[in-house]
């Protein structure tokens, strides 16, 4: 301002004013340092590769799954060896520091999906083949947990266990309850999508035709002729539906690969045609841990999450059939296939995607990791609001029996009100007695089965069973009920009639007295009481079950 008292003019104030925006704009620009060469975002999850450069987790995941090296844009420098991966935790620190100070959310993590079909538009169409590494998927097998070979209940139960070879893969042994006459549902080994019957129309092929048949269809299928291909795939779901022998010839590396190229056709009669014909494949027990470690799964995934109707009735069957074999369990929940099988179970269109997904996720949930990844997702509350609404309620059931056999499902179960629930659906059911049928029965022996199983190792259930009024439901499922319904209503209501000095008999919380728990050296809860006959009977809770 000068003497007179008027503002003078700045011919550089404005200059300033916007050169200190543009070095704010420049400021929330993220260092090109923090940019994920292949996924071109900032990265959540950097790690340092063999060659040095750093990469965002997902896309070297991606990369290695393909079988694929992307070229970068930096021309002087050397192609990525993604053959070892190390977290770069100071990369990691940085980036959240930086995002923390100009205010912008920290990075989440790309979608598997988006940055592999980005990959794929790069690979040139020779190199279109199977890509996925299967050391990877036998490491990870390698690691899993313990394979559970018999039926939920029996963890409860002490159920006969299988001899012979546990390291064995038995897809047979995780579904012999179905040949019981005591099985809650008719499991079955077949998905609802696959239908055995043939019509006079369809062709027919002699085991000394298949090695013509099988080339033709190879010819057919590698065209660029939709139609051809088509025709080809067409051929193939008609020589798998019927016939052991052609499963197992049509199940080479050759085909598979062009197999996995149709599945994610957007011709919606090819696709829906490989799906089918992958339906077929998988019928076959040599063929389940092949097609799984050829990397089938995220393309059944994706179809499962946004195909036709028809797509995803033969995506959830294929995942059903796969599942069923033990050394596969683990695999398809870790690549991402228990959310949309809850997803599908819980919404799709098509009473047969929701079959298939449901008897999918009960096999995958016999594996211990599993349970625990689905508790995790919040498969709990999702479940029990189909056994409430009564739509696919015997398909929930079963796997509520399942994750009931883990602390934390028992645990997760308890605070969603699940034995006010159960008792509930268990009383409809018994009011409903005068319409019998097949699945009222099914789910009367289901809802009896998660009440035992929520009944082990706990000392919350005493209390809310109380509240629920669970005795007089459980007489009348002991008087009529099935073998197996009355065996578990009978030892529910054994433990219902013992008076345990350390629970209060008003509390629903099933309070304690500390002064006559005792807690062993690996930190369980050990507390006595008497049992029947006078003698003293020892009840461990975990302590993760309060």
């Amino acid at each position: 301002m000068g003497k007179s008292g008027r503002l003078r003019w700045n011919p550089f104030s404005h200059r300033s004013s916007s050169s200190r925006q543009e070095q704010n704009q420049q400021q929330q620009q993220p260092p090109v340092e923090f940019i994920c060469p292949i996924s071109k975002t900032i990265m959540s999850d950097p790690v340092v590769v063999s060659s040095g450069q750093t990469f965002e987790r997902v896309c070297v995941q991606v990369c290695r799954d393909l079988g694929f090296i992307p070229k970068l844009n930096d021309l002087n420098e050397n192609p990525p060896d993604f053959s070892t991966v190390i977290p770069n935790r100071n990369m990691k620190s940085t980036i959240d520091g930086w995002c923390d100070s100009v205010g912008v959310e920290r990075p989440q993590p790309p979608d598997y999906s988006a940055v592999e079909t980005n990959l794929r538009h790069q690979m040139p169409p020779s190199e279109v083949e199977i890509r996925v590494s299967e050391q990877e998927l036998l490491r990870a097998v390698a690691d899993r947990a313990p394979v559970i070979y018999h039926h939920a209940d029996s963890d409860l139960m002490g159920r006969r266990k299988p001899t012979g070879d546990f390291n064995s893969t038995s897809s047979d042994e995780s579904v012999i309850v179905a040949q019981s006459p005591f099985t809650p549902l008719p499991l079955t080994t077949r998905p609802a999508c696959f239908s055995p019957s043939s019509s006079s129309s369809e062709i027919e092929f002699s085991a000394a035709a298949n090695s013509p048949e099988e080339e033709e269809i190879y010819n057919k299928l590698k065209s660029s002729d939709v139609f051809d291909q088509e025709q080809g795939l067409i051929m193939m779901r008609k020589m798998t539906r019927t016939k052991d022998e052609a499963r197992v010839s049509l199940c080479s590396s050759r085909i598979l690969a062009l197999l996995k190229s149709m599945i994610v056709s957007r011709y919606s009669l090819v696709q829906t045609n490989s799906l089918a014909s992958l339906v077929n494949l998988s019928l076959e027990k040599t063929n389940k841990l092949t097609i799984v470690r050829l990397g089938f799964i995220p393309l059944l995934i994706d179809v499962l999450k946004s195909g036709s109707k028809e797509a995803q009735e033969h995506a959830a069957g294929s995942i059903f059939s796969l599942s069923l074999e033990d050394d596969n369990k683990m695999p398809i929940g870790v690549l991402g296939a228990l959310q949309p099988l809850l997803h599908a179970l819980r919404a799709a269109e098509s009473d047969r995607t929701r079959h298939d997904a449901g008897l999918a996720l009960y096999h995958l949930s016999l594996n211990q990791t599993n349970r625990l990844k689905l508790v995790r997702l919040g498969a709990v509350p999702v479940l029990f609001s189909l056994v409430r609404s009564g739509e696919s309620a015997s398909r929930a059931l079963l796997v509520i029996c399942n994750l009931a056999c883990c602390s934390e499902g028992r645990s997760a179960m308890l605070d969603a009100n699940a034995v006010g629930i159960l008792v509930g659906k268990l009383r409809e059911e018994e009011e409903r007695r005068g319409e019998e049928s097949r699945s009222s029965a099914a789910a009367r022996e289901n809802c009896v089965a998660a009440l035992f199983a929520l009944s082990h190792e706990s000392l919350r259930f005493k209390g809310l069973a109380k509240e629920a009024r669970v005795v007089e439901v459980l007489k009348e499922v002991e008087e009529r009920g099935t073998e197996r319904a009355r065996e578990k209503a009978k030892k529910i209501l054994q433990l219902m009639r013992e008076r345990v000095p350390e629970e209060e008999e008003d509390d629903g919380e099933g309070t304690v007295d500390w002064d006559r728990v005792i807690l062993d050296s690996n930190g369980s809860i050990r507390s006595r009481f008497r049992g029947g006959g006078g003698r003293n009977r020892m009840v461990t809770q975990n302590s993760s079950g309060f």
